[in-house]
C-alpha cells in the first residue's frame, strides 16, 4: 500500500496526515487513495492493450460516488449486480454501453430498467433467467444483449463463501448444459447473443485456476461460432487477489500474460470485472482505541471501530493488517493482544491472538486494506451509524461520504 506511508512521525494517506484527518472528521472513519485506486484501474487498462478490452469495475466492491466517479471519469466500465447498483453507476457517470449486468436473482423490474438505460449486456446466469428477460425485452419492444455465465466447474482455491467457479455454486449456467442454453437463447426474439461469461470466485493469488477456466469458455466460443452463435464478447470475471498478509497474487502484466494468448485468437472484446483488486488496497478504516482492558488470560484492546464497519474478520476470519498512526509507536514493546469493537456480539473482532506495538487510550490505528467490503458491507447494527468516508486526493481532502446522524437512522420508520 504505497499510497499509505509514513511522513513527518505520521502515517498518512498520499501526503494528508491521518491525525489532522481524524481532528477534522471523527473515527471511525474510511480513508481512500485517489492515486491507488486510478494506478490498479490503469495497470489493467495498460495489460490489456493489445485487445479491445473494457474493465468494468465491480461497484459490489465500494459504491461509494466518490471512488465510482473517479474510475469513471478514468474511462471505467462498471460490473453491477442490482437495480441500486445500476442507479449508482449512472449517477457516477458510468456511460450506459459500458455497463454491464451481472447478478443470478435480477427481478424483472430490474431487468426493464436496464433495457431502458441501454446497458452494454446482461450476463445470464440461469434457463429460469434467460425466458424472463426474453419476456421483459419483447414486452419494451427490444432485443436484450446477452451473454451466458457459464460455470466452468474449475477449482479457484480461495475462501469457500468467495468461490463462485465450482458445479456445486449457485452462479452461473453449468458448463455441460451451455451448449443447449445458447441454442434457445438464439432462438428468442427478445435476446441477442453477443457474449460468454465467466467469473470463477474472489481473491484469487494463483493464475493456474484462471488460465483453466479461460481455455474451457475458448473452446466453447470456437464450438457455438462452428453452430453459427456468433460471440463477439468474451467477459472473464474478476477476482484477482491482493496482499492481505503475506499473499502474492499476479500481477496486471502476469495476469494478462495468462489470459490473452487464448482470448487472442479469438478475437473478441475482452470485459474484466476487477473490484477487489482496484479499490482493496486503496483505502483503510482509521480507528480511536478507547480502553485498554485485562483480564488475566486475554488482553484487548477496545477501538471505536466494529464489526459493522468492517465485518470481514467475523464473517470470513479475514486478516487485516493494523499500523500505528503514530510512527513512534513502532518502537513500543509488542504484546498479543484482541482488538474489539464496541458491539455487543463475542464475534466482533478485527483481530484476534495479534502480535502488536502495543497502544494507549486515545492512540489511532489504521486497519489497512479496507478499501473493498467494509463500507460496502456496512451496517447499522447496535443502532451505530456508518463512518464517514474520505477521498485524498494529493495534499487535499473530500468528504464523499458524511457520517450518518441518528435521524438519519430513523428516516422512514414510524412510532404507533
Amino acid at each position: 500500500m504505497a499510497h499509505f506511508a509514513y511522513r513527518h512521525s505520521d502515517l498518512c494517506c498520499e501526503q494528508v496526515s491521518l491525525r489532522s484527518l481524524a481532528a477534522d472528521v471523527g473515527t471511525p472513519a474510511y480513508v481512500y487513495s485517489k492515486a491507488a485506486l486510478l494506478e490498479s484501474y490503469r495497470g489493467y487498462d495498460d495489460a490489456f492493450a493489445e485487445v479491445p478490452h473494457v474493465v468494468c469495475y465491480s461497484v459490489k466492491a465500494n459504491g461509494n460516488l466518490g471512488v465510482l466517479g473517479t474510475l469513471a471519469r478514468a474511462g471505467a466500465g462498471a460490473d453491477i449486480v442490482s437495480g441500486g447498483e445500476l442507479f449508482r453507476a449512472l449517477r457516477a457517470g458510468f456511460p450506459p454501453g459500458r455497463i454491464i449486468f451481472s447478478g443470478v436473482g435480477k427481478t424483472r423490474d430490474e431487468l426493464r430498467e436496464a433495457l431502458k438505460a441501454e446497458v452494454l449486456m446482461f450476463n445470464v446466469e440461469s434457463l429460469s433467467e434467460l425466458r424472463a428477460l426474453d419476456d421483459v425485452a419483447r414486452e419494451t419492444g427490444v432485443r436484450a444483449p446477452v451473454a451466458l455465465r457459464v460455470n466452468p466447474d474449475v477449482d479457484p482455491e480461495t475462501h469457500p463463501y468467495i468461490a463462485t467457479g465450482l458445479k456445486t455454486s449457485k452462479f452461473g449456467i453449468p458448463f455441460a448444459q451451455a451448449h443447449e442454453v445458447y441454442a434457445e437463447a438464439a432462438s428468442l426474439k427478445g435476446v441477442e447473443v453477443v457474449g460468454a461469461d465467466i467469473h470463477i470466485g474472489s481473491q484469487l493469488t494463483k493464475a493456474a485456476p484462471l488460465a483453466d477456466a479461460v481455455a474451457r469458455i475458448a473452446a466453447l466460443v470456437k464450438t457455438l461460432r462452428e453452430r453459427s452463435i456468433e460471440i463477439r464478447m468474451v467477459d472473464v470475471g474478476g477476482g484477482l487477489g491482493i496482499r492481505y498478509r503475506d499473499e502474492a497474487p499476479p500481477t496486471h502484466r502476469e495476469y494478462a500474460r495468462v489470459l490473452l494468448p487464448a482470448l487472442r485468437e479469438l478475437g473478441v472484446t475482452v470485459l474484466l470485472e476487477p473490484g477487489r483488486s482496484i479499490v482493496g488496497n486503496a483505502g483503510i478504516l482509521l480507528t480511536r482505541v478507547l480502553y485498554r482492558k485485562e483480564t488475566g488470560e486475554k488482553t484487548f484492546v477496545v477501538v471505536d471501530a466494529a464489526m459493522n464497519d468492517l465485518i470481514r474478520p467475523a464473517l470470513y476470519d479475514a486478516y487485516h493488517e493494523l499500523q500505528p498512526v503514530a510512527e513512534a509507536r513502532l518502537d513500543a514493546p509488542r504484546e498479543t493482544v484482541d482488538v474489539v469493537g464496541p458491539i455487543c456480539e463475542s464475534g466482533d473482532f478485527l483481530a484476534k491472538d495479534r502480535a502488536l506495538a502495543r497502544t494507549e487510550e486515545g492512540d489511532l490505528l489504521a486497519i489497512m486494506s479496507a478499501g473493498a467490503y467494509a463500507s460496502a458491507m456496512a451496517s447499522n447494527y447496535n443502532t451505530r451509524p456508518r463512518a464517514v468516508e474520505v477521498l485524498v486526493d494529493g495534499n487535499r481532502y473530500t468528504i464523499v461520504r458524511r457520517r450518518e446522524t441518528y435521524e438519519d437512522l430513523v428516516a422512514g420508520e414510524t412510532v404507533l
